[in-house]
């Protein structure tokens, strides 16, 4: 990978993955990394990151690409298999029938969502333990945090975001947000800049999610108000780090800096 230059964007977006995993100790050497690749946007970038990240911190740690087709379109993934063979990254693909399944009769307790992000997420998770990774990445980023956040507090009465590092199964399995604290704005200027492959997501459901939903009301919230917009986000993003374990404040600076 050479020196190319980067956009504002793209420095932000690897500045602001490298503040968090030093400030919350979310890797270290030996660390064996499953992203969790659904082809939108967000994972994308959060792939690209992580692998320029890997020549940057002090130590090493190894990546592993996770895709679990829903089932809607069992090829539309080509994308994600000619990024890691021009790459080398390893990575794992399969096809299910989850999509289809959750917009089912078979589904009738849940909505199809919920149902089939149980179903992938459980997926993921063997496949962590099959690969025997300790980490697994999503791509979760501030403006899901913010969505995630008000949703908790208004449809569940709880105050609760989204972890940005959270140990599973007796700290076998670390499930980590690297991204947490980057706009969605600022990932998809990233994106564009790195020339990746976004492919659609054929699934009648797309777009209609609660997540959304409460991701308009957000926007509704501080309007074209870009301070109020700010407070909004650092605020949840201080609240969100705060709780977060091993977290160290006063880590401005990570080891082995730069681009």
């Amino acid at each position: 990978m050479g020196r190319e230059p980067l956009s504002y964007a793209q420095q932000a977006c690897i500045k602001s993955v490298g503040k968090v995993m030093h400030q919350t100790g979310m890797l270290y050497p030996g660390a064996r990394v499953g992203v969790a690749v659904s082809g939108g946007v967000d994972s994308w970038t959060l792939l690209e990151v992580l692998r320029r990240r890997q020549r940057i911190v002090p130590f090493h740690f190894d990546l592993m690409a996770l895709h679990v087709n829903p089932g809607f379109d069992a090829q539309n993934h080509a994308p994600l298999t000619e990024y890691l063979a021009r790459t080398g990254l390893p990575g794992h693909i399969e096809c299910t029938n989850h999509g289809p399944l959750a917009h089912s009769e078979a589904n009738r307790k849940n909505s199809p969502c919920f149902y089939c992000a149980m179903l992938r997420r459980t997926r993921l998770f063997e496949l962590c333990r099959q690969y025997h990774l300790t980490h697994l990445a999503f791509g979760h980023n501030a403006d899901d945090l913010a969505a995630t956040f008000f949703m908790n507090m208004v449809q569940n009465g709880r105050i609760e975001g989204l972890s940005i590092k959270d140990a599973f199964f007796r700290g076998e399995l670390t499930v980590i947000r690297p991204m947490l604290l980057v706009d969605k704005a600022t990932i998809i200027r990233a994106a564009k800049g790195w020339g990746l492959q976004i492919w659609s997501n054929p699934c009648p459901s797309a777009g209609h999610t609660k997540r959304q939903e409460f991701t308009e009301k957000v926007r509704a919230l501080h309007g074209t108000d870009k301070m109020r917009r700010k407070n909004l986000y650092r605020a949840l993003e201080r609240w969100q780090l705060a709780k977060t374990p091993g977290y160290a404040p006063q880590g401005e600076e990570e080891p082995g800096g730069g681009l």
